[in-house]
Protein backbone atom coordinates (compact mmCIF):
# COMPACT_ATOMS: atom_id res chain seq x y z
CA UNK A 1 0.00 0.00 0.00
CA UNK A 2 2.67 2.52 0.95
CA UNK A 3 4.51 2.06 -2.34
CA UNK A 4 1.30 2.51 -4.32
CA UNK A 5 0.32 5.71 -2.53
CA UNK A 6 3.85 7.02 -2.93
CA UNK A 7 3.75 6.21 -6.65
CA UNK A 8 0.44 8.07 -6.83
CA UNK A 9 2.22 11.15 -5.51
CA UNK A 10 1.32 11.34 -1.83
CA UNK A 11 4.80 12.15 -0.55
CA UNK A 12 5.55 14.62 -3.31
CA UNK A 13 2.23 16.41 -2.92
CA UNK A 14 2.70 16.76 0.83
CA UNK A 15 6.36 17.70 0.63
CA UNK A 16 7.15 14.64 2.74
CA UNK A 17 10.37 12.72 3.13
CA UNK A 18 10.63 9.01 3.77
CA UNK A 19 11.45 8.04 7.33
CA UNK A 20 11.93 4.40 6.43
CA UNK A 21 10.09 1.14 6.83
CA UNK A 22 9.19 -0.62 10.09
CA UNK A 23 9.64 -4.33 9.45
CA UNK A 24 7.20 -6.72 11.12
CA UNK A 25 8.47 -9.87 12.83
CA UNK A 26 7.47 -13.30 11.48
CA UNK A 27 3.70 -13.83 11.47
CA UNK A 28 2.08 -16.57 13.55
CA UNK A 29 -1.29 -17.52 11.95
CA UNK A 30 -2.45 -19.58 14.92
CA UNK A 31 -5.07 -18.19 17.27
CA UNK A 32 -3.48 -17.86 20.69
CA UNK A 33 -5.31 -19.84 23.36
CA UNK A 34 -4.52 -17.45 26.21
CA UNK A 35 -5.41 -14.15 24.56
CA UNK A 36 -7.84 -15.36 21.90
CA UNK A 37 -6.14 -13.32 19.17
CA UNK A 38 -3.91 -13.96 16.19
CA UNK A 39 -0.18 -13.31 16.37
CA UNK A 40 -0.11 -11.63 19.82
CA UNK A 41 3.65 -11.77 20.38
CA UNK A 42 4.35 -10.47 16.90
CA UNK A 43 1.90 -7.63 17.36
CA UNK A 44 3.50 -6.63 20.64
CA UNK A 45 6.96 -6.61 19.08
CA UNK A 46 5.81 -4.69 16.01
CA UNK A 47 3.95 -2.15 18.15
CA UNK A 48 7.13 -1.47 20.10
CA UNK A 49 9.12 -1.02 16.88
CA UNK A 50 6.52 1.27 15.36
CA UNK A 51 6.28 3.30 18.56
CA UNK A 52 10.04 3.84 18.51
CA UNK A 53 9.90 5.08 14.89
CA UNK A 54 6.91 7.37 15.43
CA UNK A 55 8.36 8.83 18.62
CA UNK A 56 11.67 9.52 16.89
CA UNK A 57 9.90 11.61 14.26
CA UNK A 58 7.87 13.45 16.88
CA UNK A 59 11.00 14.24 18.88
CA UNK A 60 12.66 15.82 15.87
CA UNK A 61 9.64 18.00 15.23
CA UNK A 62 8.21 15.98 12.36
CA UNK A 63 4.66 15.09 11.45
CA UNK A 64 4.69 11.29 11.07
CA UNK A 65 2.35 9.70 8.54
CA UNK A 66 2.16 5.92 8.93
CA UNK A 67 1.13 4.14 5.73
CA UNK A 68 0.14 0.54 5.21
CA UNK A 69 -1.03 -2.47 7.10
CA UNK A 70 -4.27 -2.84 8.98
CA UNK A 71 -5.81 -1.00 11.90
CA UNK A 72 -3.63 -2.77 14.45
CA UNK A 73 -0.99 -0.16 13.52
CA UNK A 74 -2.88 2.20 15.80
CA UNK A 75 -1.47 0.36 18.83
CA UNK A 76 2.13 1.33 18.06
CA UNK A 77 1.12 4.90 17.22
CA UNK A 78 -0.82 5.21 20.47
CA UNK A 79 2.09 3.77 22.45
CA UNK A 80 4.40 6.43 21.02
CA UNK A 81 1.98 9.15 22.07
CA UNK A 82 1.51 7.64 25.53
CA UNK A 83 5.26 7.69 26.10
CA UNK A 84 5.21 11.40 25.37
CA UNK A 85 2.16 12.47 27.36
CA UNK A 86 -1.61 12.69 26.99
CA UNK A 87 -2.94 12.71 23.45
CA UNK A 88 -6.28 12.19 21.77
CA UNK A 89 -7.27 10.01 18.82
CA UNK A 90 -9.67 11.06 16.07
CA UNK A 91 -10.76 7.68 14.69
CA UNK A 92 -12.14 7.78 11.12
CA UNK A 93 -13.26 4.24 10.34
CA UNK A 94 -16.21 2.41 8.84
CA UNK A 95 -16.08 0.04 11.82
CA UNK A 96 -15.96 0.84 15.52
CA UNK A 97 -13.21 -1.79 16.01
CA UNK A 98 -14.33 -2.43 19.56
CA UNK A 99 -14.61 -6.22 19.60
CA UNK A 100 -13.37 -8.39 22.43
CA UNK A 101 -11.45 -11.55 21.40
CA UNK A 102 -14.33 -13.92 22.24
CA UNK A 103 -16.67 -12.11 19.83
CA UNK A 104 -14.27 -11.57 16.92
CA UNK A 105 -14.83 -14.51 14.54
CA UNK A 106 -11.20 -14.95 13.46
CA UNK A 107 -9.31 -13.27 16.29
CA UNK A 108 -8.06 -10.38 14.15
CA UNK A 109 -6.78 -7.45 16.18
CA UNK A 110 -7.75 -5.17 13.29
CA UNK A 111 -11.31 -5.48 14.68
CA UNK A 112 -10.20 -4.70 18.24
CA UNK A 113 -7.67 -1.90 17.91
CA UNK A 114 -9.79 0.91 19.35
CA UNK A 115 -10.81 -1.30 22.26
CA UNK A 116 -7.18 -2.22 22.90
CA UNK A 117 -5.74 1.30 22.88
CA UNK A 118 -8.48 2.39 25.30
CA UNK A 119 -7.64 -0.45 27.68
CA UNK A 120 -10.20 -3.13 26.76
CA UNK A 121 -8.68 -6.46 25.81
CA UNK A 122 -5.72 -8.77 26.43
CA UNK A 123 -3.20 -7.26 28.83
CA UNK A 124 -0.31 -8.20 26.52
CA UNK A 125 -1.41 -5.39 24.18
CA UNK A 126 -3.50 -3.09 26.37
CA UNK A 127 -0.79 -2.71 28.99
CA UNK A 128 2.38 -2.51 26.93
CA UNK A 129 5.18 -1.09 29.10
CA UNK A 130 2.65 -0.80 31.93
CA UNK A 131 1.01 2.19 30.20
CA UNK A 132 -2.65 1.10 30.17
CA UNK A 133 -4.66 2.77 28.80
CA UNK A 134 -2.65 4.04 25.88
CA UNK A 135 -5.44 6.55 25.24
CA UNK A 136 -8.13 7.53 27.73
CA UNK A 137 -11.70 6.88 26.62
CA UNK A 138 -12.65 10.54 26.93
CA UNK A 139 -9.72 11.42 24.64
CA UNK A 140 -11.12 9.44 21.68
CA UNK A 141 -13.59 10.35 18.94
CA UNK A 142 -15.04 7.49 16.86
CA UNK A 143 -16.29 9.15 13.68
CA UNK A 144 -18.25 7.76 10.73
CA UNK A 145 -18.58 4.09 11.73
CA UNK A 146 -21.55 2.20 10.29
CA UNK A 147 -21.28 -1.38 11.54
CA UNK A 148 -23.70 -1.22 14.47
CA UNK A 149 -25.84 -4.08 13.12
CA UNK A 150 -22.78 -6.31 12.67
CA UNK A 151 -21.60 -5.49 16.19
CA UNK A 152 -24.94 -6.66 17.57
CA UNK A 153 -24.89 -9.79 15.43
CA UNK A 154 -21.47 -10.91 16.64
CA UNK A 155 -21.76 -9.66 20.22
CA UNK A 156 -19.16 -6.90 20.18
CA UNK A 157 -18.61 -4.74 23.23
CA UNK A 158 -20.77 -1.63 22.92
CA UNK A 159 -18.62 1.43 22.35
CA UNK A 160 -21.58 3.62 23.31
CA UNK A 161 -21.34 2.50 26.95
CA UNK A 162 -17.89 4.06 27.31
CA UNK A 163 -16.72 7.67 27.63
CA UNK A 164 -15.59 7.63 23.99
CA UNK A 165 -17.24 10.38 21.94
CA UNK A 166 -19.23 8.46 19.31
CA UNK A 167 -20.38 9.89 15.98
CA UNK A 168 -21.82 7.08 13.84
CA UNK A 169 -22.36 7.70 10.14
CA UNK A 170 -26.06 8.42 10.55
CA UNK A 171 -25.21 11.40 12.76
CA UNK A 172 -22.15 13.01 11.18
CA UNK A 173 -24.03 14.89 8.47
CA UNK A 174 -26.09 16.89 10.98
CA UNK A 175 -25.65 19.62 9.82
CA UNK A 176 -22.51 18.77 7.81
CA UNK A 177 -19.55 16.43 8.17
CA UNK A 178 -17.17 19.38 8.46
CA UNK A 179 -19.17 21.02 11.22
CA UNK A 180 -19.57 17.78 13.15
CA UNK A 181 -15.87 16.95 12.82
CA UNK A 182 -14.97 20.39 14.12
CA UNK A 183 -17.27 19.94 17.10
CA UNK A 184 -15.80 16.51 17.79
CA UNK A 185 -12.22 17.79 17.59
CA UNK A 186 -13.04 20.54 20.06
CA UNK A 187 -14.35 17.92 22.47
CA UNK A 188 -10.89 16.35 22.47
CA UNK A 189 -9.17 19.66 23.04
CA UNK A 190 -11.59 20.37 25.87
CA UNK A 191 -10.58 17.15 27.60
CA UNK A 192 -7.06 18.45 28.09
CA UNK A 193 -5.03 16.56 25.47
CA UNK A 194 -1.69 17.90 24.30
CA UNK A 195 -2.42 17.00 20.69
CA UNK A 196 -4.47 14.80 18.38
CA UNK A 197 -3.56 11.75 16.30
CA UNK A 198 -5.77 10.94 13.29
CA UNK A 199 -6.53 7.34 12.31
CA UNK A 200 -7.91 6.83 8.78
CA UNK A 201 -9.25 3.47 7.64
CA UNK A 202 -10.01 3.59 3.92
CA UNK A 203 -13.30 1.82 4.53
CA UNK A 204 -14.72 4.96 6.17
CA UNK A 205 -15.33 5.96 2.56
CA UNK A 206 -18.50 4.98 0.70
CA UNK A 207 -18.22 1.43 -0.58
CA UNK A 208 -19.26 2.58 -4.04
CA UNK A 209 -16.13 4.69 -4.40
CA UNK A 210 -13.77 2.67 -2.16
CA UNK A 211 -14.25 -1.04 -2.91
CA UNK A 212 -10.51 -1.73 -2.43
CA UNK A 213 -10.82 -2.72 1.24
CA UNK A 214 -10.94 -6.02 3.10
CA UNK A 215 -14.34 -5.85 4.80
CA UNK A 216 -16.91 -4.01 2.73
CA UNK A 217 -20.05 -2.36 4.08
CA UNK A 218 -22.68 -0.33 2.22
CA UNK A 219 -22.57 3.42 2.70
CA UNK A 220 -19.81 5.68 3.96
CA UNK A 221 -18.37 9.14 3.45
CA UNK A 222 -17.79 10.76 0.08
CA UNK A 223 -14.32 11.86 -0.98
CA UNK A 224 -15.29 15.45 -0.28
CA UNK A 225 -16.67 14.59 3.15
CA UNK A 226 -13.50 12.79 4.22
CA UNK A 227 -11.37 15.72 3.08
CA UNK A 228 -13.67 18.12 4.92
CA UNK A 229 -13.46 16.06 8.12
CA UNK A 230 -9.67 15.97 7.93
CA UNK A 231 -9.49 19.72 7.33
CA UNK A 232 -11.72 20.42 10.30
CA UNK A 233 -9.45 18.45 12.62
CA UNK A 234 -6.25 19.80 11.10
CA UNK A 235 -7.46 23.37 11.52
CA UNK A 236 -7.28 22.96 15.29
CA UNK A 237 -3.53 23.25 14.87
CA UNK A 238 -3.13 20.36 17.32
CA UNK A 239 -2.76 17.35 15.02
CA UNK A 240 0.62 15.64 15.49
CA UNK A 241 0.39 12.82 12.94
CA UNK A 242 -1.80 10.16 11.40
CA UNK A 243 -1.96 6.61 10.13
CA UNK A 244 -3.71 5.37 6.99
CA UNK A 245 -4.56 1.72 6.51
CA UNK A 246 -6.68 -1.05 5.00
CA UNK A 247 -6.52 0.21 1.39
CA UNK A 248 -5.83 -2.91 -0.70
CA UNK A 249 -4.09 -2.01 -3.99
CA UNK A 250 -4.63 -5.49 -5.44
CA UNK A 251 -8.29 -4.50 -5.72
CA UNK A 252 -7.34 -1.36 -7.65
CA UNK A 253 -5.57 -2.77 -10.72
CA UNK A 254 -5.41 0.48 -12.72
CA UNK A 255 -4.46 2.67 -9.76
CA UNK A 256 -7.41 5.03 -10.20
CA UNK A 257 -8.65 4.62 -6.62
CA UNK A 258 -5.15 5.16 -5.22
CA UNK A 259 -4.82 8.42 -7.13
CA UNK A 260 -8.18 9.64 -5.86
CA UNK A 261 -7.32 8.61 -2.31
CA UNK A 262 -4.10 10.62 -2.52
CA UNK A 263 -6.05 13.62 -3.79
CA UNK A 264 -8.49 13.27 -0.90
CA UNK A 265 -5.76 13.03 1.73
CA UNK A 266 -3.83 15.97 0.30
CA UNK A 267 -6.96 18.12 0.22
CA UNK A 268 -7.59 17.28 3.86
CA UNK A 269 -4.05 17.59 5.18
CA UNK A 270 -2.60 20.60 3.44
CA UNK A 271 -4.05 22.92 6.08
CA UNK A 272 -1.56 21.39 8.52
CA UNK A 273 0.57 23.83 10.47
CA UNK A 274 3.26 21.23 10.92
CA UNK A 275 6.67 22.12 9.56
CA UNK A 276 7.53 18.64 8.36
CA UNK A 277 5.93 15.40 7.33
CA UNK A 278 7.61 12.05 7.54
CA UNK A 279 6.33 8.89 5.89
CA UNK A 280 6.68 5.62 7.79
CA UNK A 281 5.83 2.40 5.99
Amino acid sequence: MSEVLEAAGLGARLGAESAGRVEPPPYDPRRDRETGILNPAGLEEFSLRLADAVLAELHRGGFPIVLGGDCSNLIGCALALRRRGRFGVFFLDGHADFYQPAAEPSGEVASMDLAIVSGHGPRLLTDIEGRRPLVREEDIVAFGYRDTEQQLEYGSQDIRTTAIHVFPLNEVRKPTVAATAGTAARLLLGSGVEGIWIHVDADVLDDRIMPAVDYRLPGGLSWEELSAALRAVMETGKVVGLNVGIFNPTLDPDGAIARRLVECLVEGLMSSRANARDLLE
